[in-house]
């Protein structure tokens, strides 16, 4: 792998290992496993998908396929699904080397074919996410006849991840990095900057992940509780205090099998973009 390449991979641990220490309500993270899954088995997920998914030269398609054969080989589960569809195109920016991160990205995007598609495809269906059904229009059970570009943006109404590649990743570069940037320069412990974002994309829309299992009205429930954590944060110092009460919503969440996956999806993939332009002296001027 090249010096540039394991710089990324890094990067990719990092942004996962980094979301896994905060306390955020109804994912898996340090201060509880849940959902059947542990901290250990994410822990080895992105050290699994951490080599394919930045593997130098190589294709979105084939990134996301390879890193999630990876991850099964590992833990035998779909623990990162949304995380890699999310980061592979990041990671391909990053190798880029381009002076601004986003720029990049977009070219990314715009270059993905049908092979990708066929590739990302083969992908979801072994990892069998929640809720995957069959679709009348580019259907992952049947092989791609549109780019992956074509066929995510197709999705982009129904799946927040999807709605990334149709936009830029507008959701990371507009509201994810600014939050994580503002939380950070007012809390040195990087789980609470890292939670803040979270609420952040939970406060804003309704988790996709729990509108494809639970349905809208629980969806929104939970965007609504969010919001007024969120709001209650912002003004509290130290933020520490109100752990007994994420940690309640946490396992209230649980006990019902609801969890906001893509809020943390989109979490990881705002932590591995700004550490790319924080790590990479190209992408320092992105946005």
């Amino acid at each position: 792998m090249s010096s540039r390449g394991e710089v990324i991979a890094a990067a990719f641990k990092w942004a996962c290992l980094t979301e896994l220490e905060a306390p955020k309500p109804g994912n898996v993270h340090v201060f509880a496993n849940g959902h059947r899954m542990t901290v250990d088995e994410f822990a080895s997920s992105a050290a699994a998908a951490a080599g394919p998914l930045t593997l130098p030269d190589a294709s979105v398609g084939a990134r996301i396929l390879r890193a999630v054969e990876a991850t099964f080989d590992a833990v035998g589960a779909n623990t990162n699904l949304g995380i890699i569809l999310l980061c592979a195109p990041l990671a391909a920016a990053g190798e880029a080397g381009a002076a601004n991160l986003r720029n990049s990205l977009g070219n990314v995007l715009h270059a993905l074919d049908v092979e990708d598609a066929n590739l990302a495809f083969r992908a979801i269906v072994k990892a069998a996410p929640a809720g995957l059904g069959h679709s009348a229009r580019h259907d992952v059970f049947a092989s791609a006849t549109v780019s992956l570009l074509q066929a995510m943006t197709e999705a982009a109404e129904r799946d927040r991840v999807a709605r990334q590649y149709a936009t830029d990743f507008a959701d990371i570069f507009q509201l994810g990095l600014p939050r994580l940037e503002a939380a950070s320069r007012l809390h040195a412990d990087t789980k609470w900057a890292t939670l803040m974002t979270y609420l952040g994309f939970l406060a804003e829309f309704p988790d996709s992940h729990i509108v494809r299992k639970f349905g809208a009205e629980t969806a929104e429930e939970v965007r609504q509780t969010a919001t007024r954590f969120r709001t209650s944060l912002q003004t509290a110092e130290p933020l520490a205090q109100h752990l007994p009460e994420l940690l309640a919503w946490d396992g209230a969440l649980k006990a019902k099998g609801i969890n906001p996956g893509t809020s943390a999806d989109l979490t990881v993939a705002t932590l591995f973009a700004w550490r790319l332009q924080t790590i990479l002296p190209s992408a320092r001027n992105s946005g």
